[in-house]
């Protein structure tokens, strides 16, 4: 294949083979008895049963149902991945995109509170099949032929190789390959701010980003694996639990998400039994740790060898990064280890993290001098409001800038505006949306000429700014909260919220504004505990105590507050609070009389 160039503002890269399935081949090649692999099952045992591919196996089993899938017209067409996570998954995944298919990575139907998502992306996707275990067939055969309009056939691995396999081309000698160029998969965007859009990845976007992670984070030698429960539809999960060791070569451990739910310590185990791991979680799951994880069982844990945890996917709260640590130093534990970091699926998903080798940087900001958009670090005078922001250290082989999202006017450091990024790691746009694609993906500067490739950026919709070499991550543009012209980051409100009253539920408030004859006013929902008995004999108590938190903090009032029953406050498919739907249905009333307090100018 021949060589090609491509240039990113001064980056200027030659890609080469750079694809999924070259990478495989390599693997095979170099290290064929090694394990690629291993799914730790905790369905049948509580202690996992381990199941192991090798990379020639993982090979042999990848081009045989990739061979399939060329065979039954997938090329260059939509093929959705819908099993559980397991090792059919991987192999699924990896079929798909080295037979020259998109696949669409999503989940199973029993994915709770989540079918109506499933039902979007498939409508969106519009793949020509879905992959899915033996086990889910029926389940995703009756939920697509439930939705009207989906018309996608579901199949399992052995029913595609049945049908095929006597008609597939031989597997020995150069398998075909796709082009670097070509898409990989639609990666569908979680869904915290709009309705998912499935961002295009194509093979030398996911291969750069696999490099430009595994180069941050540089895994230790001699102990190279990651280990991890991330869902592997979502970016992170995706990436660093399937192609980066794919392109890196290294060992994956992976378990299902809900065996992580029901027992957080088995993470931890294997992050024990996997010396020099490389791991990654978004903040909510080390605060769990925290909260599940028994001192008998903390006792039994080795955290020493442990190489990297990256934490990110959603804003960085420097009391879990204490936490965790105050909780886990005892068996090894280091702050160094923990690795700070930014990323979104436009991005394919990493961007930054905080250097190798160096605790996480934690800063304190002016937090009125933050709102009108300037980064003064606080002076510790008594009264003054500070924000408390964990740095993300810089991009890694990819450029990033603070613009101001009106003049598009880059930005000096120490002011807070969007954060755009460039480089071969972001997507070529979202599927079928041409114009959405366009203003995102193809931004330019003020000045700067809008037909010249190397002059576009992807626009995040992120806030953030520069700090003494540090990117801080401020907040997202749409959920910004806008009182009487005054900006509000929504986590400041959510943590000032939730450590107002012991009846509140960390990590489940969502604060945003809405419309009403005074103008946007402040309207926060969250849950209570769940071994809260009697949510009626403390809601006038919780609620007293957060208006006075949030008038002392924040100087603005509430215009209403819920106390929410445990589990109603919306969430995206990889955890994070979902705030505009969160907007949407208290718009819609959703929430009844009996956990709904009054409003402000009802009470006294």
């Amino acid at each position: 294949m021949a060589c090609q160039e491509r240039r990113f503002g001064d980056l200027v890269l030659e890609i080469v083979n750079d694809t999924i399935s070259h990478h495989l081949a390599r693997a095979a090649a170099q290290r064929p008895d090694e394990k690629a692999f291993t799914f730790v099952d905790f369905s049948t045992d509580r202690d996992g049963v381990s199941r192991c591919l090798t990379w020639r196996q993982l090979e042999r089993r990848v081009r045989t149902l990739a061979a399939v899938l060329r065979h039954s017209g997938a090329a260059d067409e939509r093929v959705a991945v819908v099993g559980p996570q397991n090792l059919d998954y991987v192999v699924g995944f990896l079929a798909a995109t080295c037979a020259g298919a998109i696949a669409v990575p999503l989940f199973p139907p029993g994915l709770p509170g989540h079918a109506e998502k499933l039902a979007a992306v498939l409508a969106d996707a519009d793949p020509v099949l879905a992959l899915t275990s033996p086990d889910s067939l029926q389940a995703a055969e009756k939920f697509c032929a439930d939705q009207y309009g989906l018309r996608v056939r579901v199949v399992t691995e052995e029913d595609l190789l049945s049908d095929g396999a006597a008609r597939a081309e031989p597997t020995a000698g150069e398998p075909p390959h796709p082009r670097p160029e070509d898409c990989a998969y639609l990666q569908y965007t979680s869904g915290s701010t709009r309705m998912p859009s499935g961002v295009e990845i194509t093979h030398a976007n996911v291969c750069a980003n696999a490099r430009q992670a595994l180069k941050a984070y540089q895994p230790r030698a001699g102990g190279n694996c990651t280990v991890g429960w991330l869902p592997l539809f979502h970016d992170m999960g995706l990436v660093l639990g399937i192609v980066a060791p794919v392109v890196g070569h290294i060992h994956s451990v992976l378990m299902d998400p809900l065996a992580f739910v029901l027992q957080p310590v088995r993470w931890l185990r294997l992050l024990s039994t996997y010396p020099g791991a490389l791991t990654a979680a978004p903040n909510f799951a080390y605060d769990y740790c925290v909260r599940r994880v028994t001192g008998e069982e903390r006792a039994a844990l080795s955290l020493g060898s442990v190489a990297v945890m990256v934490n990110g996917s959603e804003p960085i709260a420097e009391q879990t990064l204490q936490r965790f640590q105050e909780a886990f130093a005892p068996v090894g534990a280091v702050p160094a280890v923990m690795r700070p970091s930014y990323g979104l699926a436009e991005a394919t998903v990493f961007v930054s993290a905080s250097p190798t080798g160096e605790e996480p940087t934690v800063t304190s900001f002016d937090r009125d001098a933050l709102a009108a958009g300037i980064a003064r670090p606080a002076e510790g005078t008594e009264g003054q409001a500070v924000t408390r922001l964990v740095g993300c250290g810089r991009p890694t082989d990819q450029e990033a800038a603070i613009v101001d999202p009106e003049s598009l006017v880059r930005l000096e450091d120490g002011r807070v505006g969007e954060i755009w990024l460039r480089g071969p790691n972001i997507g070529r746009g979202y599927w079928g949306r041409p114009e959405q694609s366009e203003a995102t993906f193809r931004a330019t500067l003020h000045g700067d000429d809008p037909g010249e490739a190397a002059h576009h950026w992807l626009r995040t919709g992120d806030l953030g700014l520069w700090h003494d070499d540090h990117l801080y991550i401020t907040g997202r543009i749409k959920d910004l909260v806008i009182i009487d012209g005054t900006n509000h980051y929504p986590q400041d409100i959510e943590h000032t919220v939730e450590s107002a009253h012991p009846a509140i539920r960390r990590h489940h408030t969502a604060a945003f504004a809405v419309p009403t004859d005074d103008g946007e006013r402040l309207v926060v929902v969250a849950e209570h505990t769940r071994d809260l008995v009697e949510p009626g004999r403390v809601r006038d108590e919780a609620t007293r105590a957060v208006r006075v938190a949030v008038s002392a903090g924040h100087a603005t009032a509430m215009h209403d507050f819920v106390l929410a029953r445990p589990g109603t406050v919306p969430r995206t498919t990889s955890g994070k609070v979902a705030r505009s739907a969160c907007r949407e249905q208290y718009l819609r009333g959703a929430w009844t009389s009996d956990t709904h307090v009054q409003r402000e100018t009802d009470t006294v």
